[in-house]
C-alpha cells in the first residue's frame, strides 16, 4: 500500500521539496549527496526508475493515485505520496504544466570524464550553454542520433534541472554524461583519450560536416557553443578542426539545439568504420 499522505496547504514542511526549494537548493552544491531533482510525467518518472534512479517522494493529484500514477507508486515502494486536492496543488508554480505526478529522486554521483569516454565513439561536449530548454533538447537528440556521451562545461546548465529533464523526455537519465574541466584540462582529457575534437563554428578555415575525414574518425568529439556568441575563440584554436553546417537563403546559423542535432546525425559514428 502506499504511503498517502495528505496535504492541506503547500507551505508544510513536507511539499517544500515540491514547492518552495529554488533549483540551486535541490541541487546542494555544498553537500552533493543531499542533492535531489525533479522528475515530471509518468514516463519520465517510469525512465529514470528504469535507469536506477532512488526516489524519495512522490506528489499528485489524489485521483491520480489510482489511475494515471499507479503504476509509478507501485514501483516506488514505501516513500511518502503527498497529495491535495486540485485547487491546493494549482498554488505550486508550475504544476498546472505537469502530467498528472511529480517526482523527487536522489541525485546521483556524476562519473569522471574519463568513465564516460571509455567506451565511446562520439561524444558531444557543451560549452556554456545556459538555457535549460536547450540542454534538454541536446540530450534528447544525442540520445535520438548516436552520441554515446555528453560532457558539459562548468558553465552549463544543470542537466538535472526540471524543464531540462522534461524536455529531454527524460534521456538525460539514459545518456552517460558529466561535467569536464574547460577549456584546456578538457581538451587535454578528449586527446588522451583519443579523441579528434569538432568545433561547430562559423570560420574562413572551416570544413563542410559532411567532409569525408570526419566521417573517418574512430573518436570524435562534437564541440557547441553557448546560445549568443557560439564557441569562445580559444575554443576554436585548440580544436582539431572547425566544422560549419553549410547554409542556404543567406541564414548564418541554427540554433545550438538544432546545430546539435544536424551535427549528430551527420557525424555519428558509421557501421564498419
Amino acid at each position: 500500500m502506499p504511503n498517502v499522505i495528505r496535504l492541506t496547504d503547500l507551505s508544510s514542511p513536507e511539499a517544500q521539496v515540491f514547492s518552495r526549494l529554488t533549483e540551486a537548493q535541490l541541487r546542494n552544491v555544498l553537500e552533493p549527496e543531499k542533492g535531489i531533482f525533479i522528475a515530471e510525467s509518468t514516463k519520465v518518472i517510469g525512465t529514470a526508475l528504469d535507469s536506477g534512479y532512488e526516489p524519495l517522494s512522490v506528489l499528485c493529484e489524489e485521483k491520480h493515485i489510482t489511475g494515471q500514477a499507479s503504476g509509478i507508486i507501485a514501483r516506488c515502494g514505501d516513500i511518502p505520496v503527498y497529495t491535495a486536492e486540485r485547487e491546493v496543488l494549482q498554488q505550486l508554480t508550475g504544476f498546472s504544466l505537469t502530467r498528472s505526478v511529480l517526482c523527487a529522486f536522489r541525485r546521483p554521483p556524476l562519473p569522471a570524464p574519463e568513465e564516460v569516454l571509455r567506451d565511446a565513439r562520439r561524444i558531444a561536449v557543451l560549452e556554456g550553454v545556459v538555457d535549460s530548454t536547450n540542454i534538454g533538447a541536446l540530450f534528447r537528440s544525442a540520445a535520438a542520433l548516436g552520441m554515446d556521451g555528453v560532457l558539459l562545461s562548468p558553465t552549463c546548465c544543470d542537466a538535472y534541472n526540471r524543464r531540462a529533464v522534461r524536455v529531454s523526455m527524460g534521456t538525460v537519465f539514459q545518456v552517460p554524461w558529466t561535467y569536464l574541466p574547460w577549456p584546456e584540462e578538457g581538451l587535454s582529457i578528449l586527446r588522451s583519450a583519443g579523441f579528434s575534437t569538432a568545433a561547430m563554428a562559423l570560420s574562413d578555415d572551416s570544413v563542410s560536416i559532411d567532409d569525408e575525414a570526419l566521417h573517418n574518425e574512430p573518436r570524435l568529439a562534437i564541440v557547441l557553443g553557448t546560445e549568443g556568441d557560439g564557441l569562445a575563440a580559444g575554443t576554436v584554436a585548440r580544436c582539431d578542426r572547425t566544422v560549419r553546417i553549410p547554409m542556404q537563403h543567406g541564414v548564418d546559423s541554427l540554433n545550438v539545439a538544432a546545430a546539435g542535432a544536424v551535427a549528430f546525425w551527420e557525424l555519428r559514428a558509421r557501421k564498419g568504420k
